[in-house]
């Protein structure tokens, strides 16, 4: 009989052989740059996309018990109409992170009987959330309206199509001019995670859902307050319906500490701060660094802030990573579980905080790294 932990060194010397294993290091970021003990690199990896996570918080108060017991500072109430009035929606409920807002409304959204169709390339906390759930699951081919128009023919009590805005790993958009009329044609409910196109993407930064036209059309969106706001958290917003029903059943809400105050006060600063400066400054480095990749040779198929530089073998991916490492910039090498196995990539995070003189020595370096390695 085998001791109780032997999986446990069995299981990580299978990720180590596999090139997969992760270890965390110790950091602190400071504007553009990373710093690694006495390294200071440029950061590529991070979801501050606007930059206007920096700065100190002030005034700190802790809440310890959930909002339905004790934790229902007025701020919520404040911020809540104000992220409502963003997407357009009637009403909107804050959780603690993204994760927990995809966790707390989709298995409240389907139930026995009904039918998911979620996107392939859909971020973890989704298909956790689905999985939570008592419908029946289809993950149709990634931005294939096609086969998503095939699996909702399937019979159900209800339909539920969920898909990201601007998806996490590849940085492409959702087609969700197409996704929309399909929901309509099918009465099915569309269900939108925009944590990486809030406060990025359309006209002041309401979102992918808006850049394509069709902000009226989602019926439930999950947002990030920790991305693009630059501050902490997420949140749900919907019909009022939808966030009662919320409130009332949704058991990560029920039964989790609300976010303390101080997180909700830095969301609302920087929600009523100058965003579009920022957001402008963004996009102008977005395009500034794609053109600069696609000069120097580099395929990808983005139009966001994130830029998958695909390698493929987890070995070369994480030697290209460590290259970039020792010249000065940090963009992570990202592998299974996170992506498919033999589809590893350098993940590029754009963000307002960079500078033309930082996109320029990253392109530098990225051209040295590509020709050393094979990919140009």
């Amino acid at each position: 009989m085998k001791r109780k932990f032997d999986f446990v060194t069995e299981t990580l010397e299978k990720i180590k052989t596999r090139n997969l294993y992760r270890k965390l290091q110790d950091n602190r970021v400071h504007g553009p740059y990373i710093i690694f003990k006495k390294k200071k690199l440029i950061n590529l990896c991070s979801n501050d996309y606007l930059g206007l996570g920096s700065g100190k918080i002030s005034n700190m108060q802790l809440q310890s018990s959930s909002r339905l017991v004790a934790g229902n500072d007025f701020s919520f109430s404040i911020l809540e109409k104000k992220l409502a009035t963003h997407k357009s929606q009637e009403s909107a409920l804050i959780f603690p992170t993204g994760y927990m807002a995809n966790l707390g409304s989709i298995p409240m959204l389907a139930q026995k009987g009904d039918l998911i169709l979620s996107d392939e390339l859909n971020h973890a906390s989704i298909i956790d959330a689905c999985k939570l759930s008592d419908a029946k699951i289809s993950v149709y081919k990634h931005n294939d309206t096609e086969d998503l128009t095939k699996k909702i023919r399937q019979k159900a009590d209800r339909k539920l199509i969920i898909t990201e805005g601007i998806f996490s790993m590849n940085g492409d958009f959702a087609d969700l001019k197409e996704i929309s009329e399909i929901a309509d044609k099918n009465d099915a409910t569309l269900v939108l995670d925009d944590a990486h196109g809030d406060f990025v993407a359309g006209r002041d930064g309401k979102g992918s859902a808006e850049q394509s036209g069709v902000s009226k059309k989602i019926d439930v969106y999950v947002s990030s307050l920790s991305k693009g706001l630059g501050a902490f958290g997420g949140y749900v917003a919907s019909s009022d319906k939808i966030i009662d029903l919320t409130v009332n059943t949704s058991r990560p809400f029920i039964y989790t500490s609300a976010l303390p105050s101080f997180l909700l006060d830095l969301a609302l600063k920087r929600f009523s701060s100058k965003r579009e400066r920022h957001r402008k400054k963004l996009w102008n480095n977005v395009k500034r660094m794609q053109k600069g990749l696609e000069s120097i040779g580099y395929d990808f198929n983005s139009s966001s802030q994130i830029i998958p530089i695909i390698i493929g073998d987890e070995k070369k991916t994480l030697e290209f990573g460590k290259y970039l490492f020792d010249k000065g910039i940090f963009a992570q090498p990202i592998r299974y579980p996170t992506v498919a196995l033999g589809t590893a990539r350098i993940r590029i995070s754009i963000t307002g905080l960079l500078t033309q003189e930082h996109i320029e020595r990253s392109l530098d370096v990225f051209a040295s790294a590509g020709k050393k390695f094979g990919i140009l």
